[in-house]
């Protein structure tokens, strides 16, 4: 195990496994304009580390995080309205659309409270369990806001119409039972065992393909809110590109011989013979 201890964003890597754990315990891991920027950019080098296969995003102290830096975003709603959607709608938009979309598998770990920004991080992961510590919450109304990193749109797709809009609305906390039965995340656990069982739940995955695990991700994401149609397109684009590589002939040529598959990993087309 290493370790790499940046001040705003921890990363330890643990064999295939990449934690980035948010670190401002003592402003809850609000999500300033430099965090945004670190989680970035630790995302975008495990992506391209092959060494690394999934992920574990989740914060320190009682907090996973309670959303955006708002005396930061004020001095931005100050300067202008251009500023605001500069500095932080776009660059908050810009993280959960990275989130969404990461081609490796991505567990958000809520161990405590998971406000506006950090609820909306939530919504975008493809995978999430929630200690029973945790806490969730749509506050921007209570700022006169809208949310503005995707929970006007992630949150009722998620959720249903009118379930999404009692929480946009209220601005009420609500349960990680409730997170559960909304569809926000996958499992509530016993606060001990919430990084055991988000790397469970990675380790699980990290035994298939590499590269089904990626155009799973890709055609889910992709798909899910176009028509149909169209989804099947991309689904089928998804599986062209698996086509011709080494990871589904070994697929195949284990499952008939009914012995455990041995990918390699890799996009290259296999040769033919």
């Amino acid at each position: 195990m290493n370790a790499n201890d940046t001040a705003l964003v921890l990363k330890t890597v643990d064999g295939a496994i990449a934690t980035l754990t948010l670190n401002r315990p003592e402003k809850l891991n609000a999500l300033s304009y430099e965090t945004i920027e670190t989680l970035l950019r630790h995302l975008d080098a495990i992506e391209g580390d092959d060494g690394i296969r999934g992920v574990i995003l989740t914060g320190t102290g009682r907090a996973f995080s309670a959303g955006g830096d708002i005396p930061e975003f004020s001095r931005s709603v100050a300067e202008s309205p251009e500023a605001a959607l500069r500095d932080f709608v776009a660059r908050g938009q810009r993280l959960t659309a990275r989130v969404e979309a990461f081609r490796k598998p991505l567990v958000v770990a809520v161990n405590g409270l998971a406000y506006g920004g950090g609820c909306e991080v939530t919504e975008a992961a493809p995978l999430a369990i929630a200690s029973d510590r945790a806490v969730f919450a749509k506050p921007e109304i209570l700022l006169g806001m809208p949310p503005t990193f995707g929970g006007t749109q992630r949150l009722p797709r998620l959720a249903g119409r009118k379930r999404a809009m009692e929480l946009l609305l209220t601005g009420e906390t609500f349960t990680p039972q409730r997170a559960l039965e909304l569809g926000l995340v996958n499992a509530v656990v016993p606060h001990d065992a919430l990084l055991p069982r988000a790397r469970d739940l990675l380790e699980r995955i990290l035994v298939h393909s590499p590269l089904a695990v990626s155009t799973i991700l890709t055609a889910v994401t992709r798909g899910i809110n176009l028509p149909i149609a169209e989804g099947l397109l991309v689904e089928a684009e998804q599986f062209a590109r698996m086509a011709p590589t080494a990871d589904l002939r070994e697929g195949l040529d284990a499952w008939i011989a009914r012995r455990a598959p041995a990918y390699p990993g890799l996009w290259t087309a296999v040769a033919e013979g």
